[in-house]
């Protein structure tokens, strides 16, 4: 039953993905940009479907990665610099972000790296509890670290394809207008995300979690008490004499 809504949610979300990409494909604002920003979906896509028969993600994990890439695709559709957000604020409540807060620049960008860190933090958990079995602190800590890693990685790709591509392309899909702090802020962002991920996370786990306080301290005991580095080397070393043939053998 559970697996049966699994693969109905996943059929669901991935039916809407497709609409919402075909539909944005329509006279995207830079035609250049958009196909470059859709080499993620283009990507992480396939790999969802190839792994969800070995590794099927929960519902919550699905709904996550479904809203940021919506979220992506909008960006991508208008070049994340250009998302008329605050024209529809004024259509639906009269008032811009811009003029309430004073913005001098689009923030889309600064919401979908939020957002990435947001949505994403908890699949990246739900992998690491699975596949690695990390349980306690380490269920926390790792998925933010591989979000603040991904997130480094993204900005040297932009960086990169900015370098190789150069001109309005290369400006569009960089995305700073005109901020030279524009990559350490979408960083932090997307690390202020998913710590807001984690923390919600473990307050859930409090509540419900009986065994909370003593899986995060067990989590944290020291396993091998004696070093590693050199002496294991070393002992793997001996280890493989040992198990060598003889000369003559």
């Amino acid at each position: 039953m559970a697996d049966d809504k699994n693969r109905r949610c996943f059929i669901l979300l991935g039916f809407l993905l497709v609409v919402i990409w075909a539909a944005l494909a329509v006279a995207p604002l830079d035609r250049k940009d958009w196909a470059l920003e859709n080499v993620l979906v283009l990507v992480f896509a396939p790999v969802l479907v190839l792994t969800r028969k070995r590794l099927p993600l929960s519902r919550i994990s699905y709904v996550c990665i479904f809203l940021f890439l919506a979220l992506h695709l909008v960006g991508a559709h208008y070049t994340y610099a250009k998302v008329p957000y605050d024209d529809w604020l004024k259509w639906a409540t009269g008032v811009t972000l811009g003029d309430s807060l004073g913005f001098q620049r689009n923030h889309f960008d600064r919401l979908a790296h939020f957002s990435f860190g947001l949505l994403l933090a908890y699949p990246i958990r739900e992998i690491f509890l699975r596949v690695a079995a990390v349980r306690g602190f380490w269920g926390y800590y790792l998925p933010l670290d591989v979000t603040m890693a991904i997130s480094m990685l993204y900005e040297l790709v932009e960086w990169g394809a900015a370098e190789l591509f150069g001109g309005d392309l290369g400006v569009a899909y960089l995305g700073t207008q005109g901020d030279v702090w524009d990559a350490q802020k979408d960083m932090a962002l997307a690390t202020l995300g998913a710590m807001i991920a984690m923390l919600a996370t473990a307050a859930i786990n409090i509540w419900l979690q009986r065994d909370f306080a003593y899986e995060m301290a067990e989590s944290l005991r020291v396993k091998k008490p004696a070093p590693l580095g050199e002496e294991e080397i070393a002992r793997m070393l001996r280890k493989w004499k040992s198990a060598a043939p003889e000369d003559g053998d």
